[in-house]
């Protein structure tokens, strides 16, 4: 029986650092955010749990009692999110004031409550007297009655001027985008191009607004940001030690491998494929009780909760919450769900469109996702359902159960794209759950000092073509979004990895695909510009494929540095031993050695030649990323192992390594088919020679060979498997 592998594994050193609490009962990224509280467009990206909703009421308050704001507006997707900016005595824990929201304009309570009833309370909000106080200050709606909201008072002669002196706070902006069909793109488009609202966005994906960006260009560039890294987050939890990122494939049926991947000893989310989707085998209501099936059976289901009580297979009895069905008792489970507050109230949760964003199960050890997700925000969300920190809880897992492409059928381009995109997801999730890169100019070095260095910063020398503002900003706030763009066309994918063992290939494909997608999304950059972008995410892509920065402190002390200088102490100076003479190293004590990784900052370096002193600060980076066997410099990263990082790598291991030879193959033929330059006359020419040459050989062409003619013939097999593949499939159409 085989076993989900994983691409990524990443452990966590467990500081607490990330849940502890302030003077003014912040923690980490709360307080990161409230230092940018004076800005009128501010959007935060953090992680699920690092507390996004109380920042909101931290930076709303302080509008409201210190910065002229009114009236502030609270956006959620859904109303079972409205529940966490419900009121809450934030004076208790050391702030200034409390956050309160009357029942009544909290739109999130009443589920019966209709959208017109919703709408004349919105605008009776907005419309009342500004200057009365005793009046109720926090709205708080969901994304679609601020939508309907907003459009019925427009309707009715209202002016968007309502919204001056207004605070706008949208919760999940993934949500918004600035496509056409996206009404609350639009509006937040006019609100901050005719009026003086502030607006506070959060989101917790990485990856906004997939394929539509949320925002237009010249929107976007008049946002703050501030962003909380899962590295931030999960370092510093208290329990939790690890994550995993695997995949599990699967031939026929993904009833007959849920087995090898579904460990009922795990607190577990299933989330079933779409009925619409490619991966569905039957109805929702039927895939919920074949899994029920593969699990056990039912002993009983609760009158009042429906949560069922099923007896497993082994003989355990376990809880299982059913939130697919959409009968009258799934409000009674969610209710049930909201109010968990021990390990032993549930064990496994069946879901389709719930239980991702917002959802709060602390205990959730393990999601396993059946199917492809097209939507990066929609599994990052998936996967943010089991990170949450827990006592006891020491591992958590994401876990795509992803059917293999068959040669035989009709839609093998298509299950292979999907799959080729399913485990490319490593490639953003390995970037942004390792500890964080930093990139500063050498110029910045003199203002801010070596020692106020975050760990992981990379230095920009600018003394010749320095970076501009722009170019700093995308590095250090949009770089995980150009990886988006790349990972998420699958014509990307195939060119790096049909160029998998040829580092020239790879740096060819780099220097077109790359620069492509820069220029797509920034087009005010110069060519200069773009090429120090393109490099930039190279060189951070290429220092988190060698295992991230390693800071000097934390390199064992037998580990070889390269090109690393060794010291004595000589009164207050330090001295290269490569300057002294042959006499005077002779004499040397092992003891009196010091490396330079454990130079004080600042150190003075002492030149014999010159009779001079120097900092030890020319190389202020004091990070490493280990390559072979030696640790280097990440300053001093070669350029050609920088531009020949292929990002894919990796994923194409995994498959290398789990699926068969056929599949194998099957994969193969359409990554080489899609830049093949292969016609069909050729094909009609030299399928004989093909048949010839396997008759004799006793084998398949090799696409390998140091023969340009055997080579040929692969991609002339391919091409030949993929005009098959779509013939077919277009007889089935």
């Amino acid at each position: 029986m085989s076993q989900p592998v994983n691409i990524l594994n990443q452990t966590y050193a467990r500081t607490g650092q990330s849940k502890t609490h302030n003077s003014m009962g912040m923690r980490e990224m709360q307080a990161r955010a409230f230092e940018k509280r004076h800005s009128q467009y501010l959007l935060i990206k953090s992680p699920p749990a690092s507390g996004k909703s109380r920042a909101m009421m931290f930076l709303a308050l302080d509008k409201l009692i210190n910065q002229g704001i009114k009236k502030v507006i609270i956006a959620v997707p859904e109303m079972s999110i409205g529940k966490s900016f419900k009121s809450t005595a934030l004076s208790d824990y050391g702030f200034f004031a409390d956050w309160q929201v009357a029942d009544r304009y909290n739109l999130c309570l009443n589920i019966a409550q209709s959208d017109s009833s919703k709408s004349a309370i919105f605008s009776e909000f907005l419309t009342s007297d500004v200057d009365d106080n005793s009046l109720p200050q926090v709205l708080v709606c969901t994304h679609h009655s601020f939508r309907y909201g907003f459009d019925k008072i427009i309707e009715n002669g209202g002016s968007i001027e309502l919204f001056n002196d207004i605070l706008i706070g949208i919760d999940e902006f993934h949500h918004v985008s600035a496509g056409e069909s996206n009404r609350l793109g639009a509006i937040l488009d006019g609100i901050m191009t005719r009026t003086s609202a502030h607006i506070v966005a959060m989101t917790g994906s990485y990856f906004r607004g997939d394929s539509v960006p949320i925002l237009s260009d010249s929107d976007e560039e008049k946002f703050d940001k501030v962003t909380y890294t899962y590295y931030e987050q999960l370092n510093g939890y208290e329990h939790l030690k690890s994550l995993g990122l695997g995949y599990h494939f699967y031939k026929k049926s993904f009833f007959d491998a849920l087995d090898e991947c579904l460990d009922t000893s795990k607190k577990t989310i299933i989330h079933i494929p779409n009925v619409n989707s490619l991966t569905a085998e039957t109805d929702k209501y039927e895939t919920v009780g074949r899994i029920i099936d593969v699990i056990g059976e039912v002993e009983s289901r609760d009158d009042i909760t429906g949560v069922m009580t099923i007896r497993a297979h082994d003989g355990k009895q376990l809880l299982l919450a059913d939130l697919v069905t959409d009968d009258a008792m799934r409000a009674n489970t969610q209710a049930y769900l909201a109010d968990i507050t021990s390990r032993d109230q549930m064990d496994i949760i069946i879901a389709l469109g719930m239980a991702k964003e917002g959802f709060d199960w602390e205990y959730c050890e393990h999601v396993l996702t059946i199917g492809y997700r097209g939507s990066l925000t929609e599994v990052v969300q998936i996967i943010g359902r089991s990170t949450r920190d827990s006592a006891g809880k020491h591992h958590a897992q994401f876990t795509n159960l992803i059917a293999e492409p068959e040669a035989d059928k009709s839609e093998v381009t298509s299950s292979v794209n999907d799959l080729l995109k399913a485990i490319t997801l490593s490639l953003l999730m390995e970037q942004v759950l390792k500890p964080n890169i930093n990139f500063k100019r050498r110029s910045e070095l003199d203002i801010l000092g070596k020692a106020d260095l975050p760990a992981g910063t990379i230095i920009i020398d600018d003394t010749v073509n320095p970076p501009s503002d722009r170019v700093m900003k995308i590095l250090n706030q949009d770089r995980d979004e150009i990886l988006a763009q790349l990972a998420q066309n699958t014509e990307n994918i195939k060119k790096y990895i049909a160029a998998e063992t040829n580092n020239v290939e790879t740096e060819a494909v780099s220097d077109t695909v790359i620069p492509s997608i820069i220029r797509s999304k920034y087009p005010a950059l110069d060519t200069n510009e773009v090429r120090q972008v393109q490099e930039g995410v190279m060189q951070y892509m290429a220092i988190n494929r060698q295992g991230g920065v390693v800071e000097g402190k934390d390199i064992p002390n037998d580990a070889v540095i390269e090109n690393e200088r060794c010291f004595i102490k000589q009164g207050h100076e330090y001295v290269d031993i490569a300057t002294l003479n042959a006499e005077r190293k002779s004499e040397l004590n092992e003891n009196d050695i010091i490396k330079e990784r454990h130079l004080p900052s600042g150190a003075k370096i002492y030149d014999p030649k010159t009779k001079s002193s120097s900092s030890n600060d020319s190389n202020p980076s004091n990070g490493f990323v280990k390559v072979g066997s030696k640790f280097v410099n990440v300053n001093n990263l070669p350029i050609d192992l920088v531009k020949s990082v292929n990002p894919f790598h990796d994923a194409y291991e995994v498959l290398s390594r789990t699926v068969d030879k056929e599949v194998l193959q099957t994969i193969n033929d359409v990554v080489h088919a899609s830049r093949s330059t292969v016609t069909e006359a050729e094909a009609v020419l030299m399928w004989p020679k093909i048949v010839a040459f396997i008759k004799s050989k006793g084998r398949q062409p090799n696409r390998n060979s140091e023969d340009a003619i055997e080579r040929r013939m692969t991609e002339v097999i391919s091409y030949v498997r993929n005009q098959k593949a779509k013939r077919e499939a277009n007889s089935h159409d």
